[in-house]
């Protein structure tokens, strides 16, 4: 796990509050890291703050070139040490920008903030933050205006028992990336499972319409031995307090959720693949899904050899 030495936080222009620049701050602190802050302008974004403008301030005259108010941002951030550089760059459009640099970037974290967004858009419009989850090579922070807590409780998703190499890989690189979160923060770590019983899934499959059936409590409990043994396996490293590993039955973004709320997690590190071709067009990833309803920030972290895992 290499080092996290340079921050790019993705700065929105239009936005009124920035817990993108705030956090990435946070972190570059602990880090000791640099912070790129960048701006991509688009024809949308400029018209955009131009409307905004025209309503607050019409006599005013209109500031077109955004590397002042940048410099704005990053001015009280260099008085407290931290190493800032600003970038702005024009292009539309932004999602395909935003790839194009974080691809490129020599960044070891990505920080952008995330906003709600609607079905018909996360199902026919191209949207940045599902683009930068799917491509970006790097761990990305997508975070909301919430401010994390001085506990900094960092939830990890996992998914363990798997035969093959990769989702295993991918599972120690969250844990090592939460590991990492904690320990710049001074929190800690709530590794968690969300399985449905094999048992279920089987008697939802075999009867149509389902109907109600008797699943014996043994059979229950012994596939949750089994699923806690295998949780217990991949961070027994870590040596985790037992009340932080989280084995809990149901959807996963169901109980990730409720986890999130009920354990007061700033932070949910997760795992997500990319994927391309006509898929690129379908949101169904386990990621995508849970960034609409998590109440936290989250972090999306894909194992080093990713590339190779692209689904065709």
């Amino acid at each position: 796990m290499n080092p996290i030495q340079n921050i790019l936080v993705i700065v929105d222009p239009t936005a009124q509050q920035q817990p993108a620049v705030a956090k990435g701050a946070i972190l570059a602190k602990q880090l000791a890291a640099r912070l790129d802050l960048f701006v991509c302008e688009t024809k949308a974004a400029r018209d955009l703050r131009l409307g905004r403008h025209l309503r607050l301030s019409p006599q005013a005259p209109f500031e077109e070139k955004l590397i002042p108010w940048l410099e704005s941002l990053a001015e009280p951030l260099r008085r407290e040490g931290i190493e800032v550089t600003t970038e702005v760059v024009s292009a539309d459009p932004l999602h395909a920008e935003l790839v194009e640099r974080v691809k490129h970037t020599c960044a070891e974290l990505v920080i952008k903030d995330t906003h709600h967004h609607s079905i018909a858009q996360r199902t026919f419009l191209t949207n940045t933050d599902w683009e930068l989850i799917r491509s970006c090579p790097v761990p990305l922070l997508l975070v909301k205006a919430t401010p994390w807590s001085t506990a900094h409780r960092i939830g990890a998703a996992l998914d363990p028992g798997h035969m093959d190499d990769k989702p295993r890989l991918l599972d120690r690189c969250i844990l090592q990336e939460a590991a990492r979160f904690a320990a710049a923060l001074g929190g800690e770590v709530h590794p968690i499972h969300a399985y449905i019983p094999a048992a279920m899934i089987a008697a939802a499959t075999m009867s149509v319409p389902p109907i109600v059936i008797d699943i014996p409590a043994e059979a229950l409990e012994e596939e949750r031995k089994s699923k806690l043994k295998e949780l217990t396996a991949i961070t027994s490293d870590y040596r985790f307090p037992e009340k932080n590993i989280h084995l809990e039955t149901g959807g996963v973004v169901e109980v990730l959720c409720r986890l999130a709320r009920d354990c007061g997690i700033d932070i949910m590190a997760m795992g997500a693949l990319s994927r391309r071709g006509v898929r690129r067009i379908l949101i169904g990833g386990t990621a995508e899904d849970v960034l609409e309803q998590l109440p936290c920030d989250l972090l999306v972290v894909k194992s080093p050899n990713f590339a190779e895992m692209l689904v065709l």
